[in-house]
């Protein structure tokens, strides 16, 4: 099993209808490992305060934002994720020129969260990484497993104003502002034009020998290697979801992001060893006046799960159907040697949708008709959403229970008719 992970994109106006940013990403993981969706309201703290992530413990800030995640169960962090003031933010693997050390530090997906968890702006995200880098570094297992995975982080950072492409390798790192149009990142560095960076970036590199100070900077081909299979592969994808992006620019909507996200013929919706565990498009408006929708799958595979949406509002109910069991110091997660064994951490929604998948492959008629059923469903929330934001007026008292009155119903798709 070759890993390779994830697809970000991100469309801005004029590629997009309605003057609206639109956020999309792909989590490709380990077929087996369960993705779940959780939120976490906004909090403060007290002074001296400290927060466990995934490996390591680091200083808590005074207020953290609320935040809807999708992330591996195992973990702290997150894959992708949006917070209260329309930050959205997803990672993705990359390996170049720099080791990668077997130090434990921050995850790229602890950063996720913590971007999201302290940044109200896309912008903020970018120095809130950067700096958190600086001082703990990255690293660590990013696999629930005895067997190493480790890499160094690409980041796309959106909100409703623009959007930042964040690339790094170790503790350097460079910065892409995007103010119109469409980028999308794979697990490749991509950065040529570096509009924010690391102090030192450049003078790492010519004293590495990677440059030699005089033709122009280009981050991406002075820190990266290419003459890998992995490489290649993501380049392929790179390369496969710019052209879709581009296909309908112009016209880019939140479906529109969704049917890019379910591409097999890409390799965008990939499946194997290595698969998309969990899926999210989010509608960014530019009118500050309307609320930011977020749409996660919770479950394997987009081409058979559904888009539910998300608003933030005060008092969220808890997600229960889509959070995994907890197991406390218990966790094998938390115990060294790490990842001896691996407990069962498939949510409500997992066990169903997984259910329902095993139907679809063994019977055609039953299976279309559950998919065709889900298929409804999610055009309709979809269109729901869409009225919300043509007329700028929803229940806020409904949106409370929005994402998990959805997967309510998703769940009821998939029990066994009478």
């Amino acid at each position: 099993m070759e890993p390779s992970s994830c697809d970000t994109f991100v469309a801005l106006p004029p590629a997009t209808l309605g003057n609206r940013i639109i956020f999309g990403k792909n989590s490709d993981r380990p077929s087996e490992e369960v993705q779940e969706i959780v939120y976490f309201p906004a909090s403060h703290h007290k002074p001296g305060e400290k927060v466990e992530c995934t490996y390591i413990e680091i200083e808590q800030v005074a207020e953290t934002y609320a935040v809807i995640l999708s992330r591996p169960s195992w973990l702290w962090g997150a894959e992708m994720g949006a917070n209260e003031h329309g930050v959205c933010i997803g990672n993705e693997a990359v390996w170049g020129r720099e080791e990668i050390g077997n130090d434990e530090a921050l995850l790229g997906m602890d950063l996720v969260r913590l971007g999201l968890e302290r940044a109200d702006s896309a912008e903020k995200a970018v120095s809130v990484i950067a700096d958190l880098l600086e001082k703990h570094g990255q690293g660590g297992n990013c696999m629930e497993s005895h067997m190493a995975f480790t890499y160094h982080n690409s980041f796309l950072i959106a909100d409703r104003k623009e959007a930042w492409v964040l690339e790094t390798s170790e503790k350097h790192w460079a910065a892409e502002n995007v103010k119109e149009g469409v980028r999308n990142i794979s697990n490749q560095l991509s950065i040529t034009k570096v509009d924010r960076g690391h102090p030192e970036l450049k003078d790492y590199a010519k004293n590495r020998g990677w440059w030699d100070g005089e033709k122009e900077f280009d981050f991406a081909a002075t820190y990266s290697y290419v003459n890998t299979a992995r490489m290649t592969a993501a380049r392929g994808r790179y390369g496969e979801g710019y052209k879709l992006l581009k296909k309908h620019e112009g016209r880019i909507s939140a479906e529109t992001m969704m049917s890019i996200l379910r591409d097999k013929e890409s390799g965008i919706n990939m499946e194997g060893g290595f698969m998309t565990t969990g899926s999210m498009v989010s509608i960014l408006p530019q009118d500050p006046s309307l609320p930011c929708v977020h749409f996660f799958t919770g479950t394997p595979n987009p081409d058979r799960s559904v888009f539910k949406p998300f608003i933030f509002v005060p008092n969220i109910t808890q997600l229960l159907k889509t959070g995994s069991p907890v197991f406390g110091p218990e966790d094998p997660v938390k115990k060294n040697p790490r990842f001896q064994t691996k407990p069962d951490r498939r949510h409500e929604l997992y066990k169903k949708h997984e259910s329902a998948a095993a139907l679809m492959d063994v019977s055609k008629e039953n299976g279309n008709e559950v998919l065709k059923q889900i298929q409804n469903l999610e055009k309709e929330k979809i269109n729901e959403m869409e009225h919300i934001l043509q007329s700028g007026h929803f229940d806020v008292d409904q949106a409370v229970h929005l994402f998990s009155t959805c997967v309510e119903e998703e769940i009821r798709e998939y029990l066994p008719k009478d």
